[in-house]
C-alpha cells in the first residue's frame, strides 16, 4: 500500500523480492547489519544480543505481523461477527497497546465494531461513580457500549434533561440492562417522568431492569407512577429522597409496584459489587488518565476564565454547589435508620409482604369515612394491585411532542 519493498525468508535468508539477499554476512550467522530496507520494516523484526553481546534479529510471525497491521487501521474493517473470541481478545489488546482508543476520530467506531462482534466480553458493567467528566467527555464513545448489564452513574450531574437518557431506553441495551444506579444526579420527579417516557409511550427500553438506585434525588411519590412502566423490578432504592417512610409510603410502594420494605439494608445497593469489567477495562483507565494530564494552554484558558469570574465569584460558587453531587458523611447508624430499600417478595410469600401496620391503617382509613359502614375483619384484607391506566395525560402528550 505503500509502496515499499515485500520481504520473504526463505532457508535462512531474508532477501526482497526482486531485489537481492540483504543478510549475507559471513562473518557470524547470527549477527546482523541492519541497512536501510530494514529499517523500514524494523517493527516486524524481533532484535536480540546474544551471549557476545553482538545484535541479532528474528522476524515476527505472520499471524503478529497481520495482527499489528488490522490493529493499525481497525477503523477499515466493516465487520469482525464471527471470528473468534481469542483472536478479537488478541486484536483488541494490539489496538489498546496502540492508543487506538484514545482518538477521538477513531474510537467510537472502533468500540463499536467490537461491541457487535464480542457484546459484554468487551464491556459487562461500567461502574462511573462520581466521574462526571469522564461521562462528559467519552460520551460518544460510552454509548457504544450496548451490552452492558449493570451501569452505575451515581453523582454524574445528570440532572433532568441529559443526552445518557436516550440511550438507557435504546433498543440495544433494552435486553441486557438489569442493574442501574442514578442516585445524587439532582433528579426530580420530571427527570424521571422524561427517562422513562419511551417505555410508557412506545413500550420499549428497560425490558429487564431489576435493580434501580434513585436515591439522595429531589422526588416524591408522584415518581412512583413513573416506574409502574418497569415490568421486571425487583429492587429499588429511594433513600434520601423526599419520601417519608410510613405506612402510606408502604401502601403505596404495593399498590403501584408490588415492592415491600426490606428491614434489612440490601448489598447490591452498597456498591462494592459494581465495578468496570471486560475487554475494555484498562481503556476506560485510560480515559481516565489523559483526562487528568491537561495541558498547559487549557490549563492557562481556566486561569483566565477564573479572573473574569471574579467580581461574580458568590454567583459562580453557588451554581458549583448546586451542581456538585450530594455528600453523605454520616454515621453508620443513621444511616441504617434512614434506608428505604425496597423489594418484590417471592410468590410463595406474596400475600404477607405488606406488614400488618398497612392493613391497619387501611382500615382506620375506612371508619373516618361517615358514608361507610364498619368493616369485619374479612373486608379488612389486603389491598389489590390496581390495573395501570394506559390513558396518556397532558404532560406526557407534551413530552411525546418532543420525540
Amino acid at each position: 500500500m505503500d509502496a515499499s519493498g515485500v520481504y520473504v525468508r526463505e532457508r535462512g535468508k531474508l532477501r526482497r523480492i526482486g531485489d537481492t539477499v540483504l543478510n549475507p554476512v559471513a562473518s557470524s550467522p547470527s549477527s546482523c547489519r541492519r541497512t536501510n530496507a530494514l529499517v523500514l520494516r524494523k517493527k516486524h523484526f524481533v532484535f536480540t544480543y546474544n551471549a557476545e553481546g553482538s545484535l541479532r534479529y528474528s522476524s515476527k510471525s505472520l499471524f503478529d505481523i497481520a495482527l499489528l497491521f488490522v490493529a493499525g487501521n481497525v477503523h477499515h474493517v466493516d465487520s469482525l461477527v464471527g471470528f473468534p473470541e481469542q483472536i478479537g481478545d488478541r486484536l483488541f489488546a494490539a489496538a489498546e497497546k496502540n492508543r487506538v482508543f484514545l482518538k477521538p476520530d477513531v474510537s467510537p467506531k472502533a468500540l463499536r465494531l467490537f461491541s457487535d462482534a464480542y457484546g459484554d466480553m468487551v464491556l459487562g458493567s461500567l461502574c462511573l461513580r462520581n466521574r462526571f467528566p469522564l461521562l462528559s467527555e467519552r460520551m460518544a464513545d460510552i454509548k457504544t457500549f450496548h451490552s452492558l448489564k449493570c451501569l452505575d452513574l451515581f453523582g454524574c450531574r445528570l440532572g433532568d434533561n441529559h443526552e445518557i437518557f436516550q440511550h438507557l431506553t435504546s433498543t440495544s441495551l433494552a435486553s441486557c440492562l438489569i442493574q442501574l444506579f442514578i442516585g445524587g444526579n439532582g433528579l426530580s420527579d420530571e427527570g424521571l417522568q422524561r427517562l422513562t417516557a419511551p417505555v410508557r409511550m412506545m413500550r420499549k427500553g428497560l425490558d429487564c431492569l431489576q435493580c434501580l438506585d434513585v436515591s439522595y434525588n429531589p422526588i416524591s411519590e408522584r415518581a412512583l407512577h413513573y416506574l409502574k412502566c418497569l415490568p421486571k423490578l425487583e429492587k429499588l432504592d429511594v433513600t434520601g429522597t423526599g419520601m417519608t417512610f410510613g405506612t402510606r409510603l408502604k401502601l403505596t410502594m404495593w399498590e403501584l409496584l408490588s415492592l415491600t420494605y426490606s428491614e434489612k439494608a440490601l448489598h447490591v445497593f452498597d456498591h462494592s459489587g459494581c465495578k468496570t469489567q471486560g475487554w475494555a477495562e484498562q481503556v476506560v483507565n485510560q480515559w481516565e488518565t489523559n483526562g487528568a494530564q491537561m495541558p498547559k494552554q487549557k490549563r492557562l484558558d481556566e486561569s483566565r476564565i477564573s479572573a473574569l469570574r471574579f467580581f461574580g465569584r458568590q454567583k459562580f460558587v453557588r451554581e458549583v454547589l448546586n451542581a456538585a453531587p450530594l455528600s453523605h458523611n454520616r454515621d453508620a447508624t443513621a444511616q441504617e435508620d434512614q434506608r428505604l430499600h425496597f423489594y418484590k417478595p417471592p410468590a410463595s410469600s406474596a400475600t404477607d409482604a405488606p406488614s400488618t401496620d398497612i392493613t391497619f391503617w387501611t382500615s382506620a382509613n375506612k371508619r373516618k369515612r361517615p358514608s361507610e359502614k364498619c368493616c369485619d375483619g374479612v373486608n379488612a384484607s389486603l389491598p389489590v394491585k390496581r390495573v395501570s391506566s394506559t390513558a396518556l395525560t397532558a404532560e406526557d402528550m407534551d413530552l411525546l411532542d418532543q420525540y
